[in-house]
């Protein structure tokens, strides 16, 4: 597969992070922090503070790609129509002596967050798409989105229920007492 072909797949744009840390509610966790924002096309950013209002802080975290893939656009298409529209900060607690978390990803795919929510290691944060950025994603699913039919599985009869009975333990060869367990032939008992 060339380049163009693998393009035609796939859209990437980098997406800037804005934090929030604010001061923490128990004697365990100092700071508590939160994703607040997303910057369609961010530049670099390694913790840039940004604004400050008391002992709340905002910074710019990191810089990631978003990457969007012509086969996940129901993901997508849900992220889209969500009330409000959003994409998905993924972070990792990273430790440290401010415990700045490490941010993993960002997505627009409401699926792949719900994956990343599963595995007990990752923070995942909603964050409001803006408007840019919510129609570049409506663009691609646009161009790429195939409704796929739902189709009832149907059930397959088992070949072995036509030639048995379906009664009893196929282990026990008496015919008088098909549901006397196993372990009572071997014991001699009855």
């Amino acid at each position: 597969m060339n380049d163009a072909a693998a393009r035609a797949r796939m859209a990437s744009m980098p997406i800037g992070v804005v934090l929030r840390r604010t001061p923490g509610t128990t004697r365990w966790a100092k700071w508590a922090w939160g994703a607040v924002a997303v910057t369609p096309g961010g530049g670099p950013g390694h913790w840039t503070e940004l604004r400050r209002e008391g002992d709340a802080v905002e910074f710019h975290a990191a810089t990631v790609p978003l990457e969007l893939h012509r086969s996940e656009t129901e993901g997508y298409l849900v992220a889209l129509n969500g009330a409000p529209p959003s994409v998905y900060v993924i972070m990792r607690r990273a430790g440290g002596p401010d415990d700045r978390p490490e941010i993993v990803a960002v997505t627009a795919s409401a699926y792949e967050a719900q994956d990343h929510t599963d595995n007990g290691e990752d923070i995942v944060e909603r964050v409001r798409m803006p408007e840019g950025l919510e129609a570049w994603i409506g663009d691609f699913c646009t161009r790429h989105h195939v409704d796929e039919a739902f189709v009832k599985r149907k059930r397959r009869p088992h070949l072995d229920a036509q030639t048995e009975d379906g009664k009893g333990d196929a282990r026990i060869r008496q015919a008088a007492d098909v549901f006397r367990s196993p372990g009572s032939i071997r014991g001699g008992r009855s």
